[in-house]
């Protein structure tokens, strides 16, 4: 077992240029991989739900909408406490844990779907479960809050978020590949007859779950061997309870909320809301393409926030998602201006996403620069409290991958149609423009806005 770092402060810079660079660089990798798997279970539900009644699971739209939703609300809560997990436990040793605990939601989807007569609630439980691979998003990004300097840390947790957010198109590419044929042979089970217009076919809707669980095996051991503990970040949750009383904590929160809760909502929800709009329509070959954008600018978004500030890439990006629901609100409904304006939101709220990332270390590091006189100190309550904000910003915004499908399948159980959602939607990032631009005005100087 590897020691813990006994000394870390990557603001010491001939540390950092002799070995802290490349450590911070070694588990910056790992920690990317496993948050990428993490993703791709939390997510698979977005593609599994589109394709139980074809095999021959009879629930209504509305709880399918809860089933492609349940996942973000089990994220979010379950970000709230793993936040906090990782000055207590040490990064190496919660990465180890938490991805292992992935095989809960994935061998119980793979046994549920060959059994026909699993009840709702069971898939609904499953669903849930799902939740633990959001949930690692907040620990993850706290912990890697920790190995880099503050000038870096916009780079270095957008590189961390936008490979783990790979993990979104991921699922929505492999897992319609992974159900449409015996791919582990007789060791996983037969397949499950698969109804639609051209007929009945076979499909393995439990390869949606066994397809991870090498993966899982194998990340959660290079995590135990690869990965780094840092002693000088321990601390209790008492010592990191502090960042809950801060006003600043909860309206970074609102605008990752913006943001992430914007990328993961729409993801889980357009498969389920474009089917339900265009009916005939097969999405599901390309529904990876949204998320896989917002994944891939996302580092984009930390770069522009680290040399322009967090604050004012982030009011841009919450402005081209409100000119992208208001359009949707007064277009004709076409499924080519439809995918378009889908793509300005992914888009949009990748970049969103390292921006305001960007912005809590910059933020606390303030903060705390003004109240220590001690810069080595101010360093290190500034770093711990960041990444509880991080972790806890981040559980507020996992509720969007809820909020978003329920308010779609709310929306169009009520109305019969999606508008009231869109209405909703366009309200809040006219409030997200508003908190972003009062970050802007109280700290102008580029690093911290």
């Amino acid at each position: 077992m590897a020691a813990p770092l006994a000394y870390w402060n990557p603001e010491d810079r001939a540390f950092w240029s002799r070995e802290g660079a490349g450590v911070a660089r070694r588990n910056l990798a790992v920690s990317a991989v496993a948050l990428a798997l993490s993703f791709a279970v939390w997510m698979l539900w977005s593609v599994v739900v589109v394709q139980l009644p074809h095999a021959g699971f009879r629930f209504t739209t509305d709880q399918l909408f809860w089933l492609a939703a349940a996942p973000g609300l089990a994220g979010g809560a379950l970000r709230l406490l793993f936040a906090f997990l990782v000055p207590i436990f040490g990064g190496r040793a919660w990465t180890t844990i938490s991805t292992l605990l992935l095989l809960v939601p994935t061998v119980g989807l793979a046994v549920a779907v060959q059994d026909p007569s699993t009840g709702y609630p069971t898939f609904l439980l499953l669903s849930l479960a799902a939740g633990i691979g959001g949930g690692n998003f907040a620990s993850s990004m706290a912990n890697i809050s920790f190995f880099y300097p503050a000038d870096r840390k916009g780079f270095a947790l957008g590189v961390n978020a936008g490979v783990g957010n790979l993990g979104i198109p991921l699922a929505q590419l492999v897992l319609p590949l992974a159900v449409a044929v015996p791919l582990f042979g007789g060791l996983a089970g037969g397949g499950q007859p698969f109804g639609d217009a051209g007929g009945t076919r076979e499909m393995w809707l439990q390869n949606a779950g066994f397809v991870w669980v090498p993966a899982i095996l194998a990340v959660a051991l290079l995590a135990w061997r690869r990965m780094d503990d840092v002693d000088a970040v321990r601390a209790s949750l008492g010592d990191q309870a502090g960042v809950v009383l801060r006003r600043e904590t909860w309206i970074l929160a609102w605008l990752y909320l913006g943001t992430f809760g914007s990328y993961v909502g729409f993801a889980a929800g357009f498969p389920l809301v474009a089917e339900t709009q265009f009916a005939g329509t097969n999405t599901m070959f390309y529904a990876f393409a949204g998320p896989l954008l917002a994944a891939v600018v996302r580092p984009l978004g930390g770069w522009l926030a680290d040399r322009h500030g967090g604050a004012l890439i982030a009011i841009g990006c919450f402005a081209a998602m409100a000119l992208a629901i208001a359009a949707m609100l007064v277009g004709s409904g076409a499924y080519g201006p439809f995918l378009a304006w889908f793509a300005v939101l992914f888009v949009a709220s990748g970049i969103g996403n390292g921006a305001v990332f960007q912005l809590v270390p910059a933020v606390f590091a303030g903060l705390h620069a003004a109240k220590h006189a001690d810069p080595e100190a101010a360093a290190r309550a500034a770093s711990i409290e960041a990444a509880a904000a991080l972790g806890l910003a981040s559980g507020i915004a996992a509720f969007g991958g809820f909020f978003i499908p329920k308010a779609y399948g709310t929306a169009v159980a009520t109305t019969g149609g999606t508008g009231a959602a869109l209405v909703l939607f366009l309200v809040f990032y006219l409030s997200c423009i508003v908190l972003a631009s009062w970050f802007r005005a109280r700290a102008p100087q580029p690093r911290f806005a």
